[in-house]
């Protein structure tokens, strides 16, 4: 089979939308990739029920752009930065936050390691040298401690804060 007669395959969202994807597309997730290496060739729908469609168009997009990337190991790379986000993810990243975390959750439920990484690194970039109170700020969190309760853990803590 030629590149341009590749195998689609097709996938069904929670709310029921198909999606007709290469397979190679959607072999970038590595539950997708075990499914269909279980089933072999046949035109049935795989259901995502934990994936929304318009986070899933969203996932095949960042594995269409990725597709012919070498597949990560699960500890290629000891040093990891939250530095190292090329261009294009960077703005496949400038979502909301309730996209944002969508896709983290998508991402861990199909198993595809480079957007988890890639979606995490952009929270940490949000929290990066920013005080607790500017945190919560950051992600509506509200502080549930009493001044007392706050200091007690800033007293545990000590030790872990730079100098």
């Amino acid at each position: 089979m030629s590149s341009n007669e590749q195998k689609k395959v097709k996938l069904t969202s929670s709310e029921g939308t198909e999606f007709q994807v290469e397979r190679s597309v959607a072999e970038r997730s590595v539950l997708l990739k075990n499914m269909l290496e279980d089933v072999g060739e046949n035109d049935m729908a795989i259901p995502l029920p934990n994936v929304t469609g318009p986070i899933l168009t969203k996932v095949i997009d960042y594995c269409t752009h990725h597709r012919n990337d070498p597949i990560q190991n699960h500890d290629d790379d000891p040093k990891k930065s939250s530095e190292d986000i090329d261009d294009w993810d960077a703005e496949f990243c400038k979502v909301d936050q309730g996209t944002l975390f969508e896709l983290i959750l998508a991402a861990n439920y199909l198993d595809i390691k480079p957007l988890l990484d890639l979606t995490c690194k952009t929270v940490a970039n949000m929290i990066k040298n920013k005080s607790p109170e500017e945190i919560r700020a950051t992600f509506n969190i509200a502080n549930d401690f009493t001044p007392e309760e706050e200091e007690q853990v800033r007293k545990e803590n000590e030790w872990c804060e730079e100098r």
